[in-house]
């Protein structure tokens, strides 16, 4: 019994050792398999899985020569969606850069009209906002209060004149007086009355009425206000200062004529036309639009930066004012019929833009996709207009809502193919 375990093992061993040789083809050996056997160049390997059926042993759609595909399971679970283009008006645009800018009559200088000390200043600041006509401070002299004086002492004068006038005029028309002394009555009353009225300019261009003036109502001091409503950009006065005349104590700029001034490049100035529609935004405020219109376009040619300099007029929202702020825009063109599809179904990768089309056929297990290139256009409310490289293959539908998965996943398996 122990030599037939013997020569059991013994057979056993060989049988095993001659089934592991490697056997070239015509060898006589067969191995029982029905299926082809493989040569030496087959790079196939019979450990690996097979990867006719399209998935990963995740379930993930594995991107292969002939396209991407899907299961209907994971189609439905990122809602993948099909359709065609839309016709719609999507407007086309011009891009141009700029600044928040101001024409000349926009800024105003308040400036001391007389010679004087600054008294009663208020506290202000620069960016704060004043009112036209509000009062900044006063200014005080005392050649103020003389100048009064010397037009009241005139019109007292000029009326007692005038009754000399009157009373040789009498006299006259009575045969009883000198026509020249008539004469050189009405003279002095003229040189007066002129006298009398340089005065009453010169107060009130230092901003005192004279209709109410009196000797018991005389002004040592003058009112400085603003000339137009405005914020403050510059301040150079403070209280107790001398002042002379014609120093300028500040700066204001009114904010009602803040327009756009943009650059637009020499390619695209034949595009742009007075009225069109503004949509720009301020960077260093956030990322709110505002809305505005082509109102001037330039007549100069920056032949350095290559742009013709385009004014735009402001409207409804406007942004917080600050000077020569950078600006971003678009200056719309025209409306015109596009064939479109919604903005997620678009996809850029780098330098190219492309769209996923598939077969959606009811009955397969799985949705095959095809990858076209698209130039895409202008982009308004979510739709993208977009005009195909190569015609889309008969049967065969876009994908709408879903496309950036199966991009995804296509870059899954191009990661994949690396190793």
């Amino acid at each position: 019994m122990n030599f037939i375990k013997y020569i059991s093992i013994i057979t056993l061993t060989t049988l095993m050792l001659s089934c592991g040789h490697n056997h070239k083809e015509g060898d006589g050996h067969d191995h029982g398999h029905d299926h082809s056997a493989h040569s030496e160049t087959d790079e196939h390997d019979h450990s690996a899985h097979d990867e006719s059926d399209g998935h990963d042993e995740h379930g993930h759609g594995s991107h292969e020569e002939g396209g991407l595909h899907l299961s209907k399971e994971q189609a439905k679970t990122v809602g993948l969606k099909f359709g065609d283009f839309s016709s719609i008006k999507v407007n086309d645009y011009v891009k141009a850069t700029g600044v928040l800018g101001l024409p000349a009559n926009a800024h105003s200088s308040i400036s001391a009209k007389a010679s004087g000390i600054i008294r009663g200043t208020k506290k202000f600041v620069e960016g704060g906002y004043v009112k036209k006509g509000e009062l900044i401070a006063h200014l005080e002299n005392s050649d103020f209060m003389t100048i009064q004086q010397e037009y009241l002492e005139i019109q007292a004068e000029l009326a007692l004149q005038r009754l000399e006038v009157s009373r040789h005029k009498t006299l006259v028309d009575g045969n009883a007086g000198i026509l020249s002394n008539l004469q050189q009555a009405e003279a002095k009353s003229r040189i007066l009355s002129t006298k009398a009225s340089g005065i009453s300019k010169q107060l009130e261009y230092l901003g005192i009425p004279t209709s109410e003036l009196s000797s018991t109502n005389i002004l040592d001091r003058i009112a400085i206000t603003s000339p137009a409503s405005g914020y403050i950009s510059e301040i150079n006065f403070h209280n107790g200062m001398y002042a002379e005349r014609s120093t300028m104590l500040m700066d204001i700029i009114s904010s009602q004529h803040l327009h756009l001034e943009l650059d637009v490049f020499e390619n695209d100035i034949s595009k742009v036309k007075q009225g069109l529609k503004i949509s720009y935004n301020v960077p260093a405020l956030g990322n709110k639009m505002y809305e505005g219109t082509v109102n001037v376009i330039g007549k100069e040619f920056d032949s350095q930066a290559k742009t013709v300099r385009v004014h735009g007029h402001l409207k409804g929202d406007k942004p917080q004012f600050i000077k020569d702020l950078f600006i971003n825009s678009k200056i719309w063109l025209t409306d015109s019929t596009v064939d479109a599809l919604p903005e997620k179904a678009v996809i850029t990768d780098g330098a190219t833009s492309f769209i996923f089309v598939a077969n959606d056929n009811a009955e397969a297990e799985e949705i095959e996709f095809e990858k076209l290139s698209v130039i895409p256009g202008s982009t308004s409310d979510g739709y993208t207009a977009v005009k195909l490289v190569d015609p889309i293959p008969t049967g065969m539908k876009i994908v709408t809502e879903g496309a950036y998965y199966i991009y995804a996943q296509s870059k899954v398996g191009e990661l994949a193919h690396e190793h």
